[in-house]
C-alpha cells in the first residue's frame, strides 16, 4: 500500500530521562514491522521528548493494537507515549 497521510503516524514519548527509552519503543515499531520516517529527540534537564513519524501500511497489527503495544512499554519504562493518526494531528493543529 502507498505511503499516504492515513497510513501515517505521529508517535510522543513524554517522561524522566534514562536509558533505553528510544530502544523500548523502537523495538515495538520493529516487532509491528513500522517504518520510522523521521525522529527527533531531546532532553531539557532530566525530561525526555521525542517525536516519531513512523508509516503503518504495512504494520502487523491495527492501529488500535499498536497503540496498546507503545502504551505498555511505555509504562513499563515509565513514559507517556501517544500516537495519533497524522492528517489527524495535523488537523488538530492546524493554523
Amino acid at each position: 500500500m502507498a505511503e499516504n497521510a492515513s497510513n501515517r503516524i505521529v508517535i510522543t514519548v513524554l517522561g524522566k530521562n534514562r536509558p533505553g527509552i528510544v530502544a523500548s519503543i523502537s523495538r515495538v515499531l520493529g516487532d509491528e514491522n513500522v517504518d520510522i520516517r523521521d525522529i527527533t529527540q531531546s532532553i531539557i534537564e532530566d525530561i525526555f521528548t521525542m517525536t516519531m513519524i513512523a508509516d503503518i501500511s504495512a504494520a502487523a497489527s491495527d492501529f488500535t493494537t499498536l497503540q496498546e503495544r507503545l502504551s505498555e512499554a511505555g509504562e513499563s519504562i515509565g513514559v507517556n507515549v501517544q500516537i495519533q493518526r497524522e492528517d489527524v494531528f495535523n488537523y488538530m493543529y492546524r493554523l
